[in-house]
This record gives structure tokens, sequence and C-alpha cells, in this order.
């Protein structure tokens, strides 16, 4: 139950200037530490800035989602909904300078699909990668026990997925709506949205679940202010003020979201490869040498010139290199 999960202790936070706060941290933390490699030139010419990074993150998530709608076989929404869990909480802990999120995006998933119990093989996973699959699956499960760790070992994850059937259910047993399975089309619609959103490290599952049925209402042409206020809430009155300053702050996230601009996208790629921790850039040779040193049997170890690529933002076609 979600009152009583990990999730809201741990990981549901007050308000966005706290998560901005714990983002600029990080960023500031590998500029401390990584400062004599900017060789006296200014650190926001070199490293990212806090809003580069953001701007880089948002663009990910769009990978991400695209790589999950494109999957085979077909994945469930709520391994959707885990992974983008996962891969936001990643980075209030990291900075994308110390890890490529075109590696930890593809980590998310999988493990996603794992947690949820969408049983797919690391062979059947890395098979909808373009690129090197053998240098994937190395990347995949050498970072599989750090994202875990870097979520504190808390992974269920509870989505607003279930208390969307449970309202769609109580809508149709106890308000006047007639077929309000027409609603499931922009709820569903409006879910997606929220992946783009900081709405699940801020709401609950079923403030996000009542904001997308309530926009898809009003897309309808329904009211369901009478349902919400005389028959949802008629016992618990006192809560229906936060209730509602919730649902409107979800509905605004949604619908201020932008996508990133593309051309900006790809200088922050540039950027990056230059202040990136070459330790973890899997085409380094730094990193390359720490491999040798973990494996006994250098038939093992992965080719120098293999390619490994989850997006390619250079590419106007796709926004994900992934198998068709």
């Amino acid at each position: 139950m979600y009152p009583v999960s990990s999730q809201k202790r741990s990981w549901t936070f007050a308000n966005e200037g706290q998560l901005m706060d714990f983002r600029v941290e990080q960023n500031s933390k590998y500029i401390e530490a990584h400062e004599d490699e900017a060789q006296g030139r200014d650190p926001n010419e070199h490293f990212l800035t806090p809003a580069e990074e953001r701007l880089l993150l948002k663009q990910y998530e769009i990978y991400l989602f695209d790589f999950c709608r494109r999957f085979d076989p077909p994945m469930p929404k709520c391994v959707v909904g885990t992974a983008f869990h996962y891969f936001k909480r990643f980075y209030l802990n990291n900075t994308p300078m110390d890890y490529h999120p075109k590696e930890i995006l593809a980590t998310c998933v999988f493990v996603a699909c794992k947690v949820e119990e969408f049983n797919v093989s690391i062979n059947q996973f890395v098979n909808n990668i373009k690129g090197d699959r053998n240098k994937a699956t190395d990347i995949v499960l050498s970072n599989e026990l750090l994202l875990i760790g870097q979520l504190n070992y808390y992974l269920t994850i509870h989505n607003p997925f279930r208390p969307i059937e449970g309202f769609l259910i109580d809508i149709k047993t106890r308000s006047n709506m007639q077929h309000p399975e027409r609603l499931r089309p922009h709820i569903d619609s409006f879910i997606d949205s929220t992946f783009y959103s900081d709405a699940c490290l801020l709401h609950t599952p079923s403030q996000i679940a009542l904001a997308a049925v309530l926009h898809a209402a009003s897309r309808e042409q329904e009211n369901l202010d009478s349902y919400v206020t005389d028959l949802l809430f008629v016992s618990a009155r006192e809560k229906l003020p936060g209730l509602i300053d919730a649902v409107r702050k979800i509905r605004i996230m949604v619908k201020q979201y932008q996508q990133p601009d593309r051309d900006k996208v790809k200088a922050i790629e540039k950027k990056l490869d230059k202040c990136r921790n070459q330790a973890n850039n899997p085409d380094s040779e730094l990193y390359k040498e720490r491999l040798r040193r973990l494996y006994t049997d250098e038939d093992d170890m992965p080719a120098d010139d293999a390619s490994f690529h989850i997006a390619d933002v250079s590419s106007d076609t796709s926004a994900m290199n992934i198998s068709q």
C-alpha cells in the first residue's frame, strides 16, 4: 500500500524546489571533483550547467518512452511507469556527467522488467537495441547493481494504473455518466504525458490517477465535480482542498511541458563528450582498463571497437536506435 511504502517515505518530495536543490547539488559536487579538467576555463563553458542537464534528461525521457513503446514483445504500462520512476530517481542522486543517460536508460528499463515480472531474457532485451549487442549486454548488466544501489534498494513502485481502474469502476457504479470507458484514451494520453514531468516524485498515484480521470472527463465535455465532492469525498471533506490543489498542480505540470529543442540537445551532447567521467565511459581506455582487471578470461572481454547506442541525437528520423 502506498501510504506505508518506501515510495512515500523516501521518494515523494515536498515541491519542485526541493528536486532542483538535489540536482544542483549533484552538479556542483561533480564540478568540484573534476575542476582540474577545466584547465583554467570557465566551469560553465566546460561542464554542463544544471539547466543543460535538465534539458538533456528531458530528451532522454523521450527516448525512454519511445524505446518502451517499440519494445518487442509489447511492454505492459506498469513497466514503463516503473522505468520512468527509476530514471528520475537515479538522477536525483547523480549527474549525467558521471553516468551517461543512454546507458542508465537501458538499465532502468531492464530492472523494471524484472521487478514488474515482465519476463524477458537479457538476450531478448538487447535485441531491441541497435549496435553491438554483446557490449550492450555488458553495459546493462554492469550498471544493474549500481542502479539498484542508487535507488537505496527500494524497487517497488506504485503506479497510477490501479487507482485509475478503481475510479472507472466507481464512476460506472455510482455516477450518472454514460459509457465511462470513452474516457480511457484521454486517460492513457494524460498518464503518458505525466511521465515527462516530475509528477511521480511529488504526488501520490491516486492524485495522478484522479487528475487523469478529470482531464479525460473535460475532454469528453463531462463534469465530474459533483462525483468528487458529493460521492468520492463525502465523508472526508477536510481532505478535499488538498486534493483539488494537487490535481490542479499535476494538470498544470502536464500542460506546461515543452519538448526540448533538438539543436540545443545536440550542442549539450557534444559538450558532455568532453566533460563526462571517463572512468564510466565504455568507449574510454580508462573504462576498458578497469574491465580488464575484472575479467579473468580475456576472451570474455568486449571488442575494443564495439559500438552501443541507445540514442543518436544527431539523427532527425529516429529517437531510439532499436531493432525494427
